[in-house]
């Protein structure tokens, strides 16, 4: 599956709709991002079942500050709509793959027990 280019526009629909994302947020003239886009490319063709999605932080400056990114490159995976590990600063093949490789194993009980409690207290 190729990289989406993600924006205000699509970005919570990506979200919503799909169980695994990874999120690359990056800028046009930060060099490091740059730099890691083929990595990240090439991660999106190994692993077909996830979905890779970049943002722009210089065209979609909102989702960024939601996100609380301060720097970048920076990395956020995302499972079942909850964030599960953010990564910032550059990282190579290897530790991208050992990212990917965790997030797959990482047990969501402990998030869906979270949400469970969350939902129970609204409702009082």
């Amino acid at each position: 599956m190729p990289v989406l280019q993600l924006n205000k526009a699509n970005f919570k629909d990506t979200i919503v709709n799909n169980d695994f994302v990874i999120v690359d947020f990056w800028a046009p003239w930060c060099q490091p991002c740059v730099a890691f886009t083929p990595i990240f490319e090439a991660a999106a063709e190994k692993n077909p079942d996830i979905v890779f999605g970049m943002v722009n932080t210089e065209e979609d400056p909102e989702i960024g500050e939601y996100f609380e990114v301060s720097k970048i490159p920076g990395v956020l995976v995302i499972r079942e709509q909850a964030g599960i590990h953010a990564q910032v600063g550059e990282i190579g093949a290897p530790a991208l793959e050992k990212i990917i490789e965790w997030a797959r194993a990482y047990d969501m009980s402990q998030v869906h027990e979270y949400y469970a409690q969350q939902d129970a207290q609204a409702a009082k």
